[in-house]
């Protein structure tokens, strides 16, 4: 388990690190000048020259790479451009946003998902298993930002149970107004992503209802409940588990067009500014902070499916890969 452990933090070391470059090359080549958002329109070449100066554009590419390493590896992850606020601080007041929504998103999208898509396979061959499995098709075409304005229509503007939009000043100081922002953002992200989750876990529960091992424990007697549960839900949840992580992960990384249709104070919302405003220590926190989330949830979602599934167990010693 010691050498598995090694082995992943070193990729996700080098994951990061080439990640890191890869920010920074690109953001330097796309067009585009920060030094414009400092300064007014029409401003003198001398002005921009100045503004570029001050927040150090002006220096060569290498020697700004260095600084930015060298931020990173002391946890500080600059300095805004245009707010000139620090930007590891401001992102962690942004995670109260985005991860809660992020996270209850999630469990409602598994809460829907798991039960409906084992209806589906298991009863496929009524009325109302291809109902959920067409529901679902359809579910998966739906973007989520017309999603999201239908709910707005409908229980913000017109039935005015919840708000249409924005989080309280106070942040989590109000709990339950806090909740009452998330719950149409919460809702239309579940909505989605339980449409595509219901597939996988339709076709893995397909896979176990069709298998051997299935119907040798039926054969001797166990009933169908309690085969599943002891032979079936784990065979099941192996391969459903890396595409949790997935859809985790881009829930993550998608939020800004939720957190953009709600005017949450997220992550998203904070990495679109960055970009309109040319503000690279934004962009290149945002980003980096996403990655490292990324990385996380693909390692807990590897580690889960080694501690379910006993053909995967050797790996965690050091076994043959």
């Amino acid at each position: 388990m010691g050498r598995y452990l090694l082995r992943r933090l070193a990729f996700l070391l080098v994951s990061l690190a080439l990640a890191s470059v890869v920010l920074f090359v690109l953001l330097r080549i796309l067009p585009g000048d920060p030094a414009n958002a400092l300064t007014s329109v029409g401003a003198s070449p001398e002005q921009i020259a100045a503004a570029r100066h001050s927040i150090g554009s002006d220096k060569p590419l290498p020697e700004q790479f260095v600084h930015w390493i060298g931020q990173l590896a002391g946890g500080d992850l600059g300095t805004s451009f245009v707010s000139s606020l620090p930007v590891g601080p401001e992102i962690s007041s942004r995670l109260n946003v985005t991860v809660p929504l992020t996270l209850a998103a999630f469990a409602l999208a598994v809460l829907i998902a798991v039960p409906v898509g084992f209806v589906a396979a298991h009863r496929r061959r009524t009325w109302y298993g291809a109902l959920l499995n067409g529901v679902s098709q359809l579910g998966i075409a739906v973007p989520v930002f017309w999603l999201g304005m239908i709910l707005i229509a409908v229980f913000a503007l017109n039935a005015g149970w919840l708000p249409a939009g924005g989080f309280p000043q106070d942040g989590w100081a109000q709990p339950a107004e806090a909740i009452r922002s998330l719950t149409l953002p919460v809702v239309t992200i579940a909505l989605v992503m339980s449409a595509s989750l219901i597939r996988y876990v339709r076709s893995a529960a397909l896979d176990v209802l069709g298998s051997d091992h299935l119907r040798t424990a039926r054969a001797m007697g166990s009933s169908f409940g309690r085969a599943m549960w002891r032979h079936g839900l784990r065979n099941a949840s192996v391969p459903v588990i890396s595409i949790l992580g997935i859809e985790l992960a881009s829930t993550l990384l998608g939020a800004v067009v939720v957190e953009s249709v709600y005017a949450l104070p997220g992550l998203g919302s904070m990495l679109a500014t960055g970009i309109a405003q040319h503000d690279y220590p934004v962009i290149q926190g945002v980003l980096f902070v996403s990655t490292l989330a990324v990385l996380i949830i693909g390692f807990a979602a590897d580690f889960t499916q080694r501690i379910i599934d006993p053909r995967l167990r050797g790996r965690l010693s050091g076994g043959v890969r």
